[in-house]
């Protein structure tokens, strides 16, 4: 069976508080379509519906302090509990010690290389992030380093441009307005949905990683928010329109709290979202036992085996 696993970045269940949650704030009907209604709060969990299960993951693994990309993305990518055995939560970005989880082929990209299996992380990446790469002025944060190291290609500007992948705001408004790449493509949300299902059915395991939910929550900015919780709705609804359940799953989760809780620029201890979109089937195998970002990994690779 396919898996997406669309990445959402510091998105936890949080209150449902329209002053503090752009997520109980923000106009997302397909969203609310897939949780009969509800939003994407600590009071939707659990939920079983006909295409969806909700629950919520514990993102503190047992251990002190607010929980970081670094180390919860490794965690996802890995199925150890990272942040265990090196006593502490980091990031951004992966020190050494995180780093090492990542190079060494522990992976579910690695798993997914020395399978046979096909893999793909979605994002295209510009110019200028390749530069700071090859410069050593930029690191790269877990996702593409276990990417990476385990053999399979990042996607560049000219992947874009041939609708090999997508942009990581979905639309490539960014890469016009922010990068001034003024010859990439513009989609519209639901275009990309469109596409994002297209390019997940040519692989056994397809990633997509918004940041942007993270960075707005760090800037407690509401309605930049709310705006980017609508346009990912957008792209959701006309992903599940392209899906078909009886082949795919797909898995939205994230690392850590922070978004849903603007009254803070640090990330919380909020328990994440899992939500699970595929046949009844899939979805009951893929959370047995699943309690936190540890089981993820191994869920993944039950799913695609099956």
């Amino acid at each position: 069976m396919k898996v997406l696993f669309l990445f959402l970045d510091g998105i936890g269940l949080g209150e449902d508080n329209i002053a503090i949650n752009p997520l109980a704030t923000a106009r997302m009907p397909n969203m609310r379509g897939l949780l009969g209604g509800r939003s994407l709060t600590a009071s939707a969990v659990p939920y079983e519906g006909k295409r969806v299960n909700l629950l919520a993951l514990d993102a503190t693994l047992g251990v002190e302090g607010l929980p970081q990309s670094a180390t919860g993305q490794a965690v996802l990518l890995t199925g150890i509990n990272i942040p265990r055995e090196i006593g502490y939560h980091y990031g951004p970005k992966p020190n050494p010690e995180v780093a090492a989880y990542l190079n060494k082929g522990y992976t579910l990209f690695s798993w997914l290389r020395t399978t046979g299996k096909s893999a793909a992380l979605l994002n295209a990446y510009p110019p200028r992030y390749f530069h700071g790469i090859d410069s050593g002025r930029r690191l790269f944060s877990s996702i593409p380093l276990a990417l990476t190291s385990a053999g399979f290609p990042l996607f560049t500007k000219d992947d874009l441009v041939a609708g090999r992948a997508l942009s990581a705001d979905f639309t490539g408004e960014g890469w016009h307005g922010f990068l001034g790449l003024t010859d990439t493509p513009i989609l519209t949300p639901q275009a990309a949905g469109r596409k994002m299902a297209d390019l997940a059915a040519q692989y056994d395991f397809s990633f997509f990683e918004y940041w942007a939910s993270d960075y707005a929550g760090h800037k407690q900015n509401m309605p930049a928010a709310v705006s980017l919780l609508e346009t990912f709705d957008g792209v959701l609804g006309s992903l599940l329109e392209a899906w078909d359940d009886n082949h795919g799953l797909i898995l939205i989760t994230s690392d850590h709290g922070n978004l849903e809780d603007l009254s803070t620029r640090r990330h919380t201890v909020a328990a994440v979202p899992c939500l699970l979109i595929g046949s009844p089937t899939a979805r009951n195998e893929f959370t047995k036992g699943l309690i936190d970002l540890i089981g993820i990994a191994p869920a993944i690779q039950r799913s695609i085996l099956n």
